[in-house]
């Protein structure tokens, strides 16, 4: 029956939920080639204003959930406690339903104050008037969204990858149909200004939660007996549900706070630096879109394998420790990083050197765009690996490393944003540069600090990773080195069509290449397996 649910295993949902992420980061890269077009650079920094305040409150409200339920539901189907497990989807829907209505109540009620935050004290930005609608517009996501998520996490602590991936690439669909048509309609044809057209564009993400919701309460519905159930009671009492959830989704609200404080404190740090060393208000705040917003999201695709790797991980790793498997947990870590690393390393550096022709495509020619692309590629990097590794430390339970190796990171970001742009500007050197660095520097401290505590505390080895991480190298160089000759020797005029032939040449013939060499070394077979391989092989009719 094809509305029949099937559960994946590790490999095959870290690459369904990878599949349907890039799939997912590529149309979010995509769409907004028009967008921005409609909208303009002054409708895209309201643009970004609003979604990096949505971001913070919906990671409040629901960053954790997703993970914790499926913490739960695994550590309970593990342990065959079904009424436990189908108590605790209950219980997680009404704590979801509380945080959604604060949630969305603080974002509507206190938008003035959120917009002044985000706004410089220069003369020349952004209307705060325009600002303040934005946020409210997106505040009607935190009343859909958070209920999503606990469905999420339900269908992952089963393991049922598949479904919850595909209902995030119908999210994706109809959210931003939502936001080109309903952009163009209300400024190209109705007459209404860029924040207008850009309101009504955020409203997307409202109804496309609201479809991916219906859609995976139907595929629950018809498929009740893939969620055993018991008549048999568990002694497990609301209270004690209500505790697991909070001591789970707690540090991963923090996280994910966190990250998003990231880019908030960029936003407000990059203004602020800039205007120190002589960039005008509107400089800043268009640069400052761009560090937190227009560069980051071509960069998602780099991503989608670590954000699939959260989604995945949990379930097999929760799985391993509650068994107290621990070889087995150090293997599933070292796998996730290596399936993360593998892919994220190559096309990070392949955007990094296309990275003017990537920035024009998206958004055409730009004084700032390339440089801060180029650096931002390679902090998606560590991005990737800081993630990864927090989303490990979740499912061994070992919350205060995480609030430590995070606040740190945080705290190195904010104290050396200003110092790193008067640092490059002094140097004669790009200034707006300074922000991303600083976050560099900020995830690895990050890094540097969970990987000492797991070798020392745990003894974990990282040893595969490591090996994997050298042998890169090579195909890495051998897949750039053609392609910076070629444009050392034959230049041409950069308009999107010619930007867009460039990427998708280089782009393959890179790919190949790296693909061609990783394989003859064996690295493809060690880090997915030679049966998954050799199913591809199969599948593409190709012989070995």
């Amino acid at each position: 029956m094809k509305n029949k649910l099937k559960k994946n295993t590790f490999v095959q949902g870290t690459l369904i939920a990878s599949a349907s992420l890039i799939f997912i980061k590529i149309l979010g890269a995509v769409y907004v080639i028009p967008f921005y077009k409609i909208v303009g650079d002054y409708g895209g920094t309201l643009y970004s204003y609003a979604y990096s305040i949505y971001s913070l409150f919906l990671n409040i409200s629901t960053a954790g959930i997703p993970i914790a339920m499926s913490m739960i539901i695994s550590e309970y189907l593990a342990l065959e406690m079904y009424d436990a497990k189908e108590k605790s989807r209950k219980v997680g829907n009404k704590i979801i339903a509380l945080l959604a209505i604060i949630s969305f109540s603080i974002v509507f009620f206190a938008s003035p104050l959120l917009a002044k935050f985000l706004l410089s004290n220069e003369s020349g930005g952004h209307n705060i008037n325009d600002v303040i609608l934005v946020i409210k517009s997106i505040s009607l996501c935190l009343l859909i969204i958070p209920f999503l998520s606990v469905l999420k996490g339900y269908l992952q602590g089963h393991k049922y990858i598949s479904a919850t991936s595909f209902s995030q690439v119908i999210e994706q669909i109809v959210r931003i149909i939502i936001v080109l048509a309903g952009s163009y309609i209300a400024i190209k044809m109705l007459g209404k200004s860029s924040a207008t057209g850009v309101a009504v564009a955020l409203t997307g993400a409202f109804f496309g939660g609201l479809v991916a919701y219906i859609y995976l309460r139907i595929k629950v519905k018809n498929n009740k007996s893939a969620f055993p159930t018991s008549n048999k009671k568990d002694n497990v009492s609301n209270k004690v549900i209500v505790k697991k959830i909070l001591t789970y989704s707690i540090p991963i609200v923090m996280v994910a706070i966190i990250d998003n404080l990231y880019t908030l404190v960029d936003i407000r740090l990059i203004v602020r630096g800039l205007n120190i060393v002589g960039y005008t208000a509107m400089e800043s705040e268009t640069i400052s879109s761009i560090v937190a917003t227009w560069a980051p999201k071509i960069c998602t695709i780099i991503i989608a394998i670590a954000t699939a790797l959260t989604t995945n991980i949990i379930p097999h790793v929760t799985s391993s420790f509650i068994k107290k498997d621990f070889e087995g947990v150090n293997y599933r870590i070292n796998q996730a990083l290596s399936t993360m690393l593998i892919i994220t390393v190559p096309m990070s550096i392949l955007l990094l050197v296309l990275s003017k022709e990537a920035y024009t495509i998206f958004y055409g020619p730009s004084k700032y765009g390339t440089l801060i692309l180029s650096a931002s590629a390679i902090s998606h990097i560590l991005f990737g690996t800081w993630t990864v590794l927090n989303t490990s430390l979740q499912s061994l339970k070992k919350f205060k490393i995480i609030y430590l190796n995070s606040g740190i990171g945080l705290l190195c970001n904010a104290l050396l944003d200003i110092p790193m742009i008067l640092l490059l500007n002094k140097l004669g050197l790009p200034a707006y540069i300074g922000t991303v660095l600083a976050t560099c520097i900020g995830y690895s401290i990050s890094i540097t600090i969970v990987i000492k505590y797991l070798k020392k505390e745990m003894n974990f080895n990282f040893k595969k990773t490591l090996e994997l991480l050298k042998n890169i190298i090579i195909p890495t160089l051998i897949m750039i080195i053609p392609i910076l000759l070629i444009r050392h020797f034959i230049s041409f005029d950069l308009t999107r069509l010619t930007s867009l032939l460039s990427v998708s040449l280089y782009g393959v013939f890179g790919v190949i290449i790296y693909l061609f060499i990783t394989y003859k070394k064996g690295l493809l077979n060690t880090v997915f397996g030679e049966e998954f391989i050799n199913n591809i092989f199969k599948k593409l009719h190709l012989k070995k």
